[in-house]
């Protein structure tokens, strides 16, 4: 008898926006997003504790106005740098999807001062430069000054 083990890496971004008072004005629930062949290499260089790869751990999120990267990008079309939506290290912690513990889930809140429409997301394994990890694109999501903008993205280790 012939055993196939199948097993997959989804991502899944959620998006909130609140404005200068505290009341909740945009919330794109759960949708995937694109895992980059760098993803793919960090995610199997980090499994190993003796790995000869020298892969930073996932631990930042970066915001853009581009689109329409492929899998084989490292870099977002036009990565944000200013107006409070800098590339930014979040909180990493381990939650369940379908069993326990197999979500790598990263949580970033920026703080906007300024008017910008995101239409780019990209997990990366470096504050500045290294590798894009996942990419999503949406439809503009208009931001302006005073507004909190939160991203939760899910990495889910699951049997495909």
């Amino acid at each position: 008898m012939e055993l196939k083990e199948r097993y997959g890496l989804r991502g899944e971004v959620e998006h909130k926006v609140w404005d200068k008072f505290g009341n909740l004005k945009i919330h794109r629930p759960f949708s995937p997003n694109q895992v980059q062949d760098a993803g793919l290499a960090v995610m199997a260089d980090r499994i190993l504790k003796d790995a000869p790869g020298s892969e930073d751990g996932v631990d930042y999120i970066a915001t853009g106005t581009g689109t329409g990267q492929a899998v084989t990008d490292t870099t977002l079309a036009t990565e944000v740098t200013d107006s409070g939506l800098e590339r930014t290290a979040g909180t990493g912690t381990r939650v369940t999807t379908t069993t326990s513990n197999d979500t790598a889930q990263l949580v970033v809140s920026f703080s906007v001062t300024g008017t910008v429409s995101v239409t780019e997301v990209g997990m990366f394994n470096a504050s500045s430069a290294g590798d894009m990890v996942a990419y999503q694109t949406q439809t503009a999501l208009p931001l302006v000054s005073g507004d909190t903008y939160q991203i939760t993205w899910k990495l889910v280790f699951d049997q495909a």
